[in-house]
């Protein structure tokens, strides 16, 4: 079986990205340095060895001629030089060299017919004079040439840079070349040093990158490797680790948003948790209420077996609405099977109003009626709102009356019920929406618990929430607000509808 190769750490590659970067900006800055200072050598060197032909000149008395670049690296006079004055073209070369004493790492070499005939006396620079190469290129490159060559050689004495200048004079067969030429390796070694000394600054400079960018990417990717710790450290029984959030930037921000995340997932979990006991409450019930009847149940009496049917199939029903009113809530809560749009706010009242005149017991009136459109769905809407009612009809008394009504402002839609029953203490305001919790413990009024619940789930869909408060003269007004839709125009007040009464008689 393969072994599954280890991954590179991010810290790794982040580090390597960094120290590649900074070796080719290094190395580029290195680069064009070196090649500006040897392109400047090599144009003073060049300077200077041009400045031999005034020179010569001095010598010669003359200053008519002019020197001019020429092809392949070469530069050319445009004739050779005037030196009448002289007996011969040896006796100038003599004096020539005599007076131009070449600097350090400079040396120079008269030569006559081919052959070097004279040499500085004062050598403060170096001997070319027995370097017969590079004589006999210079003079080969004279005569081809017929003027002034600027070149470079490759001689045992390392890497010359050279000028040959043509002597000539009337009345002498006599052809001299006078010879010129500078070190470049010698030259050169400035620029060699400065560009080693680089290279160790530059190296020094890389581990250094390298060192500080390890530990500072080791830094910024902490908070990754906490997520990940934590991460391994998460169970489905202890949700409760966090990561430290540190700082103000990119990864504190993921940082805070993934425990903000495990918030959520662990308010979740608590929820379903929450559910699945609340839910195995609930069933506990009706099946121990059907066991005990079976058990005790007389099979041979069938008036028993009837009652105890009857109760079976009535616990059932009841288990039967649970699971309905539970997997109801379910697809509330999860957002499904809603359908947004405009709703006409006074024909949705009407709407209400004509299903809950069927509800027995109790009296039914339409108190307002808001004009206007809201954006939402209207099937859950509806719902909600004759969950509403539902309610204060189980929990107020037989023959009183219950209001409902809507009222549409510039802000949002209210869609309430009111009725006139024993109220609900502000203490336990806040459970009655929870899920199977009853403000005052009573199951007798039936249902499955989870009305309310189901209520608060479709308002909060809806960007609002349902709230209950006070009845002036006792009772609840139970409220479902919702947000009207950004950039809804301003509606009207809502008008009163308090002469539409719907009464049915209670039923035996």
């Amino acid at each position: 079986m393969e072994r599954t190769p280890k991954p590179i750490s991010a810290r790794t590659r982040i580090l390597g990205a960094i120290l590649a970067v900074a070796c080719v900006g290094l190395a580029v800055v290195g680069g064009v340095t070196f090649v500006v200072q040897r392109e400047r050598v090599l144009a003073d060197v060049d300077a200077r060895l041009h400045a031999q032909v005034a020179s010569l000149r001095t010598v010669a008395g003359s200053s008519q001629n002019a020197v001019k670049p020429g092809a392949n690296g070469t530069t050319t006079a445009t004739e050779d030089l005037d030196i009448d004055d002289y007996t011969s073209v040896a006796d100038y070369l003599h004096a020539a060299v005599a007076r131009l004493v070449p600097a350090r790492n400079e040396g120079s070499v008269a030569v006559v017919d081919g052959e070097a005939r004279y040499r500085p006396e004062t050598l403060s620079g170096f001997d070319i004079s027995g370097d017969s190469a590079l004589i006999t290129r210079a003079v080969s490159e004279t005569r081809a040439a017929k003027a002034t060559v600027v070149g470079t050689a490759v001689t045992d004495q390392g890497s010359l840079r050279y000028i040959a200048i043509p002597v000539s004079m009337t009345g002498d067969p006599d052809q001299g070349v006078y010879i010129r030429a500078v070190n470049l390796d010698v030259e050169l070694q400035p620029v060699t040093t400065s560009v080693i000394t680089y290279a160790i600054a530059a190296a020094a400079m890389l581990a250094a990158i390298g060192l500080v960018g390890w530990f500072v990417a080791g830094r910024l990717l902490s908070p990754i490797r906490h997520l990940r710790d934590t991460a391994d450290s998460i169970t489905l029984a202890d949700l409760g680790a966090r990561i430290p959030a540190q700082g103000n930037d990119d990864i504190s921000d993921l940082t805070r948003t993934v425990n903000s995340m495990l918030d959520r997932l662990e308010g979740s979990v608590d929820v379903q948790r929450q559910l699945l006991d609340d839910v195995r409450h609930e069933l506990k019930t009706p099946i121990t209420i059907v066991r005990g009847h079976l058990e005790m149940m007389d099979v041979s009496d069938v008036q028993d077996v009837e009652t105890t049917r009857e109760i079976g199939l009535a616990e059932l029903d009841r288990m039967t609405r649970l699971v309905e009113d539970i997997d109801l809530l379910a697809t509330v809560e999860g957002g499904e099977q809603f359908t947004m749009g405009d709703i006409d706010v006074a024909q949705l009242t009407r709407r209400v109003g004509e299903l809950v005149a069927v509800i027995p017991d109790h009296t039914w009136s339409i108190e307002a009626i808001g004009e206007g459109t809201v954006y939402g769905d209207p099937d859950r809407l509806l719902q909600a709102w004759l969950q509403l009612a539902d309610n204060a009809k189980k929990y107020t008394p037989v023959d009183t009356p219950v209001e409902i009504g809507s009222e549409v402002d510039a802000d949002a839609v209210r869609l309430w019920v009111r009725d006139h029953g024993p109220g609900v203490p502000a203490a336990l305001r806040h459970r009655i929406f929870r899920r199977f919790d009853r403000a005052h413990g009573k199951r007798t009024v039936g249902g499955s618990g989870l009305g309310l619940a189901i209520v608060e789930a479709i308002a909060k869909a809806h960007g609002g929430a349902c709230t209950v408060t006070d009845t002036p003269g006792g009772g609840a007004t139970f409220t479902i607000e919702v947000p009207l839709r950004v950039g809804a125009a301003e509606l009207p007040a809502p008008v009163r509808a308090g002469d539409v009464v719907m009464q049915r008689e209670a039923s035996g």
